[in-house]
């Protein structure tokens, strides 16, 4: 008998949205004798983080034999995409009310260019022209489409920070001082470290590098005081921390205002330094712990210091549920609106796109 074979188990989730559009086509008999290929089409509308349009070729399309019929597709808009998707077309019955389900059909999407020949993306022959007459209200043809993206896009959040590659016992070594041969002055406090420790020069020597071993430096002092502007002492103690333990340091005795003030400080002062995984872990706790008072100020703060996934994290907030309105009113918008104009019309014309029907 034949050994049983090694078995293993995997899983597939999808994530998937759903969204409905109804496309009014006022004046039936004006769009019919359009002639053959020739289309209107909807309002651009967003399913699954996609942006879409229903085409409707009152003549029907030319790539077929299609004469006598109408044809309808739906169109994927969204630039460099390729999308899953299940879709209905419904009219809307004139003498029950009541949608009537014509055809429905799934296919995986790519961009598509006006010009080019759509089918495949819905029906070349949607219903006979002659048919239509009992879904007409007032020469007015309804035309419903339910979209179900199966591959949706997921709400942007900053990626998973890295595991820690640093030795634990540094932060016992910070707190010791013993054998610390650089001080830092900060407004007046002074903080020891080490720079010639090992392990510990490799912490501290990246991220001061020019100051301990630039031009200006003292090849043969036995000690260095580095003198640190535009940084408060809280925050200098904090990004210390970090250089040591690769971790930030504990806030349970502040409340939630000051702590994120205190990682918004500590993101400028990783973006100064160059400590990318430091302003990674900050971006993450701004990502979750965005309002509607806070989001403007984060998203100018995002903006310039290049954090772009923060940022598109802040768009996305403000435009969801109809956050905008309030994020108007709050105090931080008056100081994104003088900071980052630009930011502004990018954030307004995401709103007004989205807001399409």
């Amino acid at each position: 008998m034949e050994p049983p074979l090694p078995t293993t188990v995997s899983a597939c989730t999808s994530e998937t949205a759903r969204g409905k559009h109804v496309f009014n086509i006022a004046g039936y008999h004006l769009h019919k004798g359009m002639g053959a290929g020739e289309s209107i089409r909807s309002a651009t509308f967003a399913v699954g983080g996609y942006d879409w349009c229903v085409r409707y070729y009152p003549d029907g399309d030319i790539s077929r034999d299609c004469r006598g019929y109408v044809s309808v597709y739906l169109e994927l808009l969204t630039r460099d995409a390729e999308v899953r998707a299940d879709y209905v077309f419904r009219l809307i019955d004139s003498t029950s009310a009541l949608p009537s389900v014509v055809r429905r059909f799934t296919s995986k999407y790519t961009p598509v260019d006006p010009d080019e020949d759509p089918d495949g993306y819905g029906a070349n022959k949607f219903i006979k022209q002659s048919e239509l007459a009992s879904y007409l209200r007032d020469d007015r043809l309804v035309i419903e489409c339910e979209v179900k993206v199966i591959n949706a896009k997921t709400k942007t959040e900053v990626q998973d920070v890295p595991p820690s590659d640093l030795p634990n016992h540094l932060g016992k070594l910070l707190d010791g001082k013993r054998g610390a041969d650089v001080t830092f002055e900060v407004e007046g406090e002074v903080f020891s470290a080490h720079n010639s420790q090992d392990y510990a020069r490799y912490a501290i020597a990246p991220v001061f590098d020019a100051q301990l071993y630039g031009p200006l430096s003292d090849a043969g002092a036995t000690s260095k005081n580095i003198i640190v502007k535009d940084m408060e002492p809280p925050v200098f103690k904090a990004l210390l921390h970090f250089i040591y333990t690769d971790s930030l340091p504990a806030m349970d005795d502040v409340d939630d205002g000051e702590s994120e003030d205190m990682v918004k400080h500590l993101l400028v002062a990783a973006d100064r330094y160059a400590m990318d995984r430091m302003k990674l872990m900050c971006e993450v706790i701004l990502c979750k712990s965005l309002d509607v008072e806070t989001a403007a100020t984060t998203l100018a703060l995002a903006d310039q210091h290049h954090c772009s996934k923060l940022k598109d994290a802040c768009v996305e907030y403000i435009l969801s549920s109809n956050r905008l309105n309030a994020m108007v009113a709050s105090k931080g918008y008056a100081h994104l609106k003088r900071s980052c104009p630009a930011l502004m019309f990018d954030v307004f014309e995401r709103a007004t796109k989205s807001r399409k029907i």
